[in-house]
């Protein structure tokens, strides 16, 4: 055997030493990678566009993620359960539809309104569950049904036409119901006339989804339900209501989302939520990476839509063309989730 050089020992002592410390940088960049990316982005914005870092701009930003991220934490929610709620968007568009119709052709109050889109949410997301649980429908394409499903339901009301005081229906009536102050307040109001109510409200159901989703016996097992549902049911969790139980909440929470887009613009609007569930979706996935969490998580979601928020804010403001918006957001969501996912799989093969 050859014996060992001072210089080579020492090289392989130092070389101990430093492996610790980059697998605690590596770690680091798993952990921080998306909200590194979040702030070189706000760093750059903020330098090519002074007016970016307005506090009236930046609660603009809060207030339009604001629905983006109810419809994300519903399939956060689902996604911990082992299941993908692919409906949240039609559920939004039609609970906004449906509120538009109780006030001006049924000419009903803000709280009958809020309560029939609650109630709608919750219809759906209890046909959802069933549909999967009973029929034993696989997740997505049980989901994709009611999403076709319900975005042509809400136009039959009103034969495709959007809804406002004086929309003509199909049966020949006028419209004639106005929204009520109290009801637009919901997507209008600035508290102080900085803090928009829907970030509050958005704060707030963060706050409880997180509680309920991290320290409660619920959330455990919903998580457990995802992670091995035989196991869960070997170990006597009743698996069935539980999935239920997430899709239920899935679909009111989407219907939230759709009172305020209703409150917001004032109107039903036959094309909203087109595009609210691929946000959506990215909110819920970039929540894997926030953190490291690896996992379906309701902090990330919301980090994961105002992700997306700012940098559509940004490029429009840096008048980047409309159409080149949604390939610049893929790219850099591709981007940045592959970094903390290779960081994350590097550091994990050398422990």
């Amino acid at each position: 055997m050859k014996p060992v050089t001072p210089s080579i020992a020492v090289n392989a002592v130092t070389a101990r030493r430093a492996r610790p410390a980059l697998r605690g940088l590596r770690e680091h960049l798993e952990r921080t990678g998306i909200l590194l990316v979040l702030a070189v982005l706000i760093t750059v914005f903020a330098t090519r566009e002074p007016a970016f870092l307005n506090i009236d701009n930046l609660f603009s930003i809060l207030q339009a993620v604001s629905i983006v991220a109810l419809l994300g934490i519903g399939v956060t929610i689902t996604l911990a359960a082992g299941g993908f709620d692919l409906s949240v968007g039609s559920v939004a568009a039609s609970a906004q539809m449906a509120a538009s119709y109780v006030l001006i052709v049924w000419h009903g109050s803000a709280l009958a309104a809020v309560a029939a889109c609650v109630a709608l949410g919750v219809a759906a997301g209890l046909f959802n569950g069933l549909l999967i649980t009973r029929l034993r429908v696989p997740d997505q394409l049980a989901t994709l049904g009611t999403l076709f499903l319900l975005a042509g339901l809400q136009l039959i009301p009103t034969g495709g036409r959007s809804l406002a005081t004086g929309t003509v229906l199909p049966d020949g009536t006028e419209a004639t119901g106005v929204f009520p102050a109290a009801f637009l307040a919901l997507g209008r109001l600035r508290l102080f006339e900085v803090v928009p109510l829907p970030v509050l409200i958005l704060a707030a159901l963060t706050v409880l989804a997180c509680i309920a989703m991290e320290t409660t016996r619920w959330g455990r097992v919903i998580y457990a339900i995802g992670g091995n549902e035989t196991a869960a049911r070997l170990a006597g969790a009743p698996t069935a209501r539980y999935r239920i139980a997430a899709y239920v909440a899935s679909g009111a929470i989407a219907s939230l989302g759709g009172v305020l887009i209703a409150a917001r613009v004032g109107r039903g609007d036959a094309s909203a939520g087109h595009s609210l569930l691929l946000d959506g979706v990215a909110a819920a996935l970039v929540g894997y990476a926030v953190w490291g969490a690896k996992r379906p998580n309701v902090f990330g979601t919301v980090v994961g839509a105002v992700f997306v928020g700012v940098l559509l804010n940004g490029l429009t403001m840096l008048n980047a063309p409309y159409y080149m918006q949604d390939f610049i957001k893929g790219v850099l969501l591709v981007l940045a989730l592959a970094f903390t996912f290779s960081v994350g799989r590097r550091a994990d093969s050398r422990t």
